[in-house]
């Protein structure tokens, strides 16, 4: 317990912004107009599919004969930012889907 406490405590400065970072995001996205949502979520796959790339290349440098930081935060990461790339196309392809014409 006293470990966390101190390391808290020296890490107190990017903890506070990690926080504010998350309160903004929080009221940045919630205001987002419906009409911005598609550009935004092309946006959001690049970018996830840079964290996928990101993720490919700590796994791959990481040592793998014992579990590391590097390899656990390598494989959330490829998790993570796969889930968010397929979810995307998948909201991206409802949301198109609403645009066709419908055939009789």
């Amino acid at each position: 317990m006293e470990s966390i406490v101190h390391f808290l405590f020296s890490h107190r400065e990017v903890i506070f912004i990690i926080v504010l970072s998350v309160f903004l995001g929080i009221e940045v996205i919630s205001n987002v107009p419906s009409v911005l949502h598609t550009p935004l979520m092309s946006g959001a796959n690049a970018i996830s599919g840079v964290i996928v790339i990101g993720g490919i290349i700590l796994v791959g440098h990481s040592d793998t004969s014992r579990i590391s930081l590097n390899l656990v935060l390598g494989i959330l990461a490829i998790l993570f930012g796969t889930l968010n790339v397929a979810g995307g196309f998948v909201v991206t392809d409802r949301m198109l889907e609403m645009f066709r014409k419908k055939k009789k």
